[in-house]
């Protein structure tokens, strides 16, 4: 009977120790009490029901609380609420701290605010304060434009950038700064009266484009503009000039062929009309005998008459036919 009792006492206590120990562990995991230990530690004074508000609104404290230990060891005070609202808005907390410990460092005036806005933006914040103490290099493709004389070059140039922090929100990017430059060597080149200019005075096309300011409205500032290389095309001028020689050429002959279609044309049509005659000739000589006929009926002409015609009209047949054979050109009609 004691014996039951006490396993039953042990039993008790065990469940008791299980029940304590799942208690402590679901709050612990709920607390992050190494963390708010982890922030006392460091000088960074944090309240435990902060840390389980955070919880609550679905916050990470670790994604708050390390980087402001982060931010407070480099001197840059900043509240449990800054962060927060950073990390809630979808913001990268971690990046912001560091992009303001680089601008300290490197002495940028740059505020928590627009360091959050600017992340919030989707540009690299970091990388921009890095930027903006070491400038960047873009290097553009060939660019190809036609001199006066009609030969194409080809140039390939070298950007230096500097991030310019007060214009990174609304400011334009990369794409746009290599488009501008683009242009302006484009234009340079066109407005060169001989390819040759060019190569021999590279760094014209630099200061050329270097004095539109093509970094207004950008998120850049441009530092210097270098030609990295250039390189003769082909001969513009002259394949347009061989390519309009060959439409006029062809323009040429459409003409042409058309002149000869219609020359061929009139001619089926007046060999048309001369068998039209023909035929009209014949058709009058068949009406020759019934005229003759009538006229010998109503006695209008006498037989002898008629003889004498037809004498005529033999004479004048023997003489066609005389003046047909001393004739030299005969034979070319008759071929």
């Amino acid at each position: 009977m004691d014996f039951m009792f006490i396993g039953g006492g042990l039993l008790t206590v065990i469940f008791l120790i299980v029940i304590v120990f799942i208690i402590l562990s679901f709050i612990l995991s709920f607390v992050p009490v190494g963390l708010w230990i982890s922030a006392i530690a460091a000088g960074v004074r944090v309240g435990i029901f902060t840390l389980v508000g955070m919880r609550l609104r679905r916050v990470k404290p670790k994604r708050v609380i390390e980087p402001m230990i982060k931010g407070d060891k480099a001197g840059i005070k900043l509240s449990v609420n800054q962060l927060e609202s950073h990390f809630l808005a979808g913001g990268n907390v971690d990046r912001v701290v560091d992009a303001l410990i680089a601008a300290q460092r490197a002495d940028i005036n740059l505020t928590f605010e627009r360091c959050a806005a600017i992340d919030l933006a989707g540009r690299d914040v970091l990388e921009a304060v890095q930027m903006s103490v070491n400038p960047k290099v873009i290097e553009t493709p060939f660019i190809a434009g036609v001199a006066m004389d009609g030969i194409e070059v080809k140039a390939k140039a070298r950007i230096t950038v500097r991030a310019n922090i007060e214009r990174l929100v609304g400011g334009a990017g990369e794409d746009t700064i290599v488009a501008r430059v683009g242009e302006g060597i484009v234009s340079t080149i066109g407005s060169s009266n001989k390819h040759s200019d060019v190569l021999e005075n590279p760094d014209r096309i630099s200061q050329t484009v270097l004095a539109k300011g093509l970094d207004s409205g950008t998120a850049f500032e441009i530092l210097s503009i270098d030609i990295a290389d250039v390189d003769i095309g082909k001969n513009i001028g002259a394949d347009l000039q061989t390519e309009q020689a060959v439409a006029d050429k062809n323009i040429a002959q459409a003409k042409a062929e058309e002149r000869r279609a219609m020359a061929v044309a009139q001619e089926q049509e007046m060999k048309a009309r001369v068998q039209e005659m023909r035929a009209k000739v014949v058709e009058a000589e068949s009406k020759v005998p019934l005229a003759f006929a009538v006229a010998l009926e109503s006695g209008n002409i006498g037989v002898s008459d008629y003889y004498d015609l037809k004498n005529v009209e033999a004479d004048t047949n023997m003489r066609d036919s005389i003046n047909k054979m001393t004739d030299p050109t005969r034979f070319k009609d008759e071929e």
